[in-house]
């Protein structure tokens, strides 16, 4: 029984090897077959390949050490060689494998592993292995513009095969941009699948703005805000963060539609406003700095994270503030009172003239009616000039106020800022705030004391200053001076008025009568045709005195006498 299992294992291994040696003769030099490894020495690799013998391979042609029992494919050299043994060599299958790998990484638009070799003209010779080169654009190098070609020479990397063939010739085109920005929509679809709001990620500053910075995340971006790098007033995104700095930092906001992705830093500390109410209450005067200048008024950040606002209206009780750069600059440290805050909107009101005592409320006891002040000149307008007051106080001496006889049309012509100026308290408004001062007041107004002296029919003496097509201006008491309708310049019948008024000119002393005495409105009105009349009648009385005391005068006596009378007289 035993003889017969023997002899149907002989005849089984027979029939196994004429089935081989059938299956090898079908099989054509030069083509791509599979063996195993059976044995190894120093310098030969012993390949079965199901022939009669055993191939031979210089191990040298293995780049990694070879291990009995490995399948390796080989190329078919020849079925028989000089010794009788099967011909066959590694590195012609190697060959045959890199170019099926090759042509089937272009079909499926694969990459495939090169070495930037050198540079040429318009990019850079690449080496894939087995001795095939290849090219790839400058332009289609890298995500960014290459500036300096020679970094990339020694580098290796991945690319994805743009042609193969060109003319029926091999002519490999690569693209390692197309091969990184594939990679980036690949890491940047599975950040976006597998991330979550809330999670800590880890990123490399890549570059500023004005805005924040943008953190690297794998070839992707991602946006640390400024306002999301700290709790406190940043102006300075590099204060900060570095760039090339490797950070943690918390994700956000995540817009899948928009593919972006928002980044916090200062989610690690605890927001102060948690703990504001612990800390601050209505009425504390707190310390802070000004980060921040508005037409509306001023921020102040108290501490980091919490940033008040003081309203243009609650920086100065004295000071008629434009602008808040007028009392204050950036940087500045302020003391302020907290007057209202809202925890839910982040919002604090402050303001830095409750930290000192109101003025106003005594300005009555310092600046009472009449009191006489000195003042310096800080702003100078066409309706007056605004002086700075004891305390930082400000009166304003309108134009009006500065003269009781002068019309001063232009303030700037007589006041320059820095100037002293001493005056007087005339008006207070206390509820608008307001101190009305008056140069003018200083003296006795002489308009009062010309209406006592000269009231109206009163004679008047003075020198005319101009002659102007409706009339003559005098000068007559204090720098008064009155105005001659030229309608009352004199009363012949046969004289125009025309030529009345061209008998005076500029400094002829003159004598007229007061017709009118405005205080309030300040205007003196003269006549010198009812001076001319008032002359007439005291001749007529005196004549007529004459008459009575000589029994004897003609009325040709009277007007010989009245045609010698002249103005001045």
């Amino acid at each position: 029984m035993a003889d017969r299992e023997s002899v149907n294992e002989t005849q089984n291994q027979i029939a196994l090897q004429e089935e081989y040696l059938k299956s090898f003769e079908d099989l054509e030099e030069g083509q791509l077959i599979e063996g195993k490894i059976v044995e190894i020495s120093p310098e030969t690799v012993f390949i079965d390949v199901g022939y009669k013998s055993e191939g031979k391979i210089p191990i040298g042609e293995f780049e990694e050490p070879p291990r009995l029992g490995d399948s390796v494919s080989v190329v078919l050299v020849r079925k028989e060689g000089k010794s009788g043994a099967v011909v066959v060599s590694k590195s012609k299958a190697d060959v045959k494998v890199f170019w099926k790998k090759l042509r089937q990484a272009f079909q499926d638009n694969q990459p495939v592993d090169g070495k930037f070799l050198r540079t040429n003209k318009g990019g850079f010779e690449v080496d894939l292995g087995h001795g095939v080169i290849a090219f790839n654009p400058i332009s289609k190098t890298d995500i960014m513009r290459v500036e300096e070609p020679e970094k990339y020479v020694g580098v290796a990397s991945k690319f994805l095969i743009e042609r193969l063939y060109s003319d029926n010739k091999v002519k490999i085109v690569l693209s390692r941009r197309g091969w990184l920005e594939n990679e980036i929509e690949r890491k940047r679809t599975d950040f976006f699948a597998n991330c979550r709001v809330g999670d800590i990620v880890e990123g490399v500053v890549k570059s500023f703005t004005s805005f924040g910075a943008f953190i690297d995340l794998g070839g992707f971006d991602g946006l640390l805000h400024i306002n999301d790098m700290s709790w406190g007033h940043v102006t300075r995104p590099k204060d900060y963060v570095k760039k090339g700095e490797t950070i943690k930092l918390k994700v956000i906001k995540l817009d899948t539609e928009n593919r972006k992705i928002n980044l916090s830093l200062k989610d690690f500390s605890p927001n102060p406003w948690s703990v504001f109410e612990e800390k601050y209450h209505v009425g504390d005067t707190v310390r802070g700095k000004v980060t921040k200048l508005a037409d509306f008024g001023a921020f102040i950040e108290i501490e980091d994270g919490i940033e008040g606002l003081a309203h243009i209206s609650e920086l100065s009780w004295v000071k008629r503030v434009s602008h808040p750069r007028e009392v204050l600059k950036v940087g500045d440290e302020v003391d302020a009172k907290i007057l209202a805050f809202d925890i839910e909107q982040g919002r604090v009101s402050l303001g830095l003239k409750q930290v000192r005592e109101n003025p106003w409320a005594t300005v009555e006891q310092r600046f009472p009616i009449n009191r006489r002040v000195t003042g310096s000149v800080k702003k100078v307008t066409n309706a007056g000039v605004f002086l700075e007051l004891e305390g930082g106080m400000s009166g304003f001496l309108h134009a009006d106020d500065l003269s009781w006889s002068k019309k001063v049309k232009n303030p700037a012509s007589q006041f320059k800022e820095g100037d002293t100026v001493e005056a007087k308290v005339i008006e207070l408004d206390n509820e608008n705030r307001r101190i009305r001062l008056g140069v003018k007041q200083l003296s006795d107004d002489p308009w009062k004391e010309l209406l006592a002296t000269h009231p109206k029919g009163s004679v008047i003496e003075g020198e005319v200053t101009s002659v102007t097509e409706f009339g003559v201006f005098v000068r007559v008491f204090a720098d008064i001076e009155g105005l001659i309708n030229k309608s009352n310049l004199g009363e012949q019948a046969d004289e125009t008025e025309e030529a009345a008024l061209a008998k005076f000119k500029k400094g002829d002393r003159i004598r007229a009568t007061v017709t009118d005495v405005n205080v309030a409105g300040q205007r003196l009105s003269l006549s010198v045709k009812e001076y001319q009349k008032t002359m007439q009648r005291q001749e007529m009385a005196k004549y007529i005195q004459n008459e009575r005391d000589e029994s004897k005068v003609t009325l040709g006596d009277f007007l010989k006498n009245k045609g010698n009378d002249s103005f001045g007289s």
